[in-house]
């Protein structure tokens, strides 16, 4: 089917890539990118057969709501917004509210799989309305691997439950970095790169993100010295905490750390250089060089 993509960053490109690859019909608009094939919202709107999809695949904030209410203005009833970016759970009820108003369909899609995602598939959590769901699946199924997508509710659910998921990836982070940075300080000449390797095979910590830091220990060197020990974040542990406040549920592991994060910032420790490395190894995210 049909789809205009907004946004050709690290997921946007690789988004449109794997749709292509599937044999859909993907048209592109992102002001800094020159391959895409609209110069324009307006060019992209003429370049889709109503009812359109607009995906719009840029970071969350004022630029997703400038694009947001420009699309507003702009496409016809019945068209479709999809919001892929990590935006507030609230933002997207909102949005849905206001599309729904001028006639339009919003679906709000948590996105994970990062620069990995073109190769083995975006898992998708999708919110919104059973129709614009429902006819937008084929893309939806086209992104993700095999069960790798749902329809987890309305409007806004989907970026919650995205929410949840980074808030969660937080605190495993976390738990690999202090646990790397205990057998770093060790009285052992330990081998962290041998160590990783062989916690990919049978043991109870294994993981797709245990994977990533064993190939970051390949890419850097067991020290992560070109690694700068600072380590951002982009939101959704706070939204995550600041949820559970409002719900009166315990979240002390996210809590710790997202705390620890903002400690990276004012202290030199190994097990900032992991969460950095890690970032870097599923997201793509920046990573500051040491020194």
């Amino acid at each position: 089917m049909q789809l205009g993509m907004i946004g050709l960053g690290r997921m946007g490109n690789g988004m449109t890539e794997r749709l292509r690859e599937h044999g859909h019909d993907v048209r592109t608009y992102d002001p800094n990118v020159e391959s895409r094939t609209a110069g324009s919202l307006e060019e992209l709107k003429e370049q889709l057969d109503a009812p359109r999809a607009f995906w719009l695949m840029i970071p969350a904030g004022k630029i997703t709501e400038d694009a947001f209410q420009q699309l507003l203005g702009l496409a016809d009833p019945g068209d479709t917004i999809v919001d892929g970016g990590n935006s507030n759970f609230r933002d997207s009820q909102r949005r849905a509210a206001e599309a729904q108003a001028k006639g339009l369909h919003f679906v709000d899609a948590g996105v994970s799989g990062g620069i990995w995602g073109l190769k083995v598939g975006f898992c998708l959590m999708v919110g919104g309305e059973d129709e614009p769901v429902q006819r937008l699946e084929p893309v939806f199924t086209a992104l993700a691997p095999d069960d790798g997508y749902a329809h987890v509710g309305p409007a806004g659910a989907g970026h919650f439950v995205k929410m949840v998921h980074n808030g969660i990836e937080y605190g495993l982070m976390q738990a690999y970095a202090e646990g790397f940075e205990v057998m770093e300080h060790s009285e052992f000449d330990l081998d962290l790169l041998q160590i990783a390797g062989i916690w990919r095979y049978g043991s109870v910590v294994r993981s797709w993100l245990l994977e990533l830091l064993y190939d970051a220990f390949q890419q850097h060197g067991a020290g992560l010295d070109d690694i700068a020990p600072f380590v951002e974040d982009s939101g959704e542990g706070r939204w995550t905490i600041h949820e559970a406040l409002a719900e009166n549920v315990p979240v002390p592991v996210i809590s710790a750390a997202l705390f620890a994060r903002f400690a990276s910032r004012d202290e030199q420790n190994f097990s900032a250089r992991v969460t950095a490395a890690l970032r870097n190894q599923f997201g793509g995210h920046a990573v500051k060089a040491a020194g």
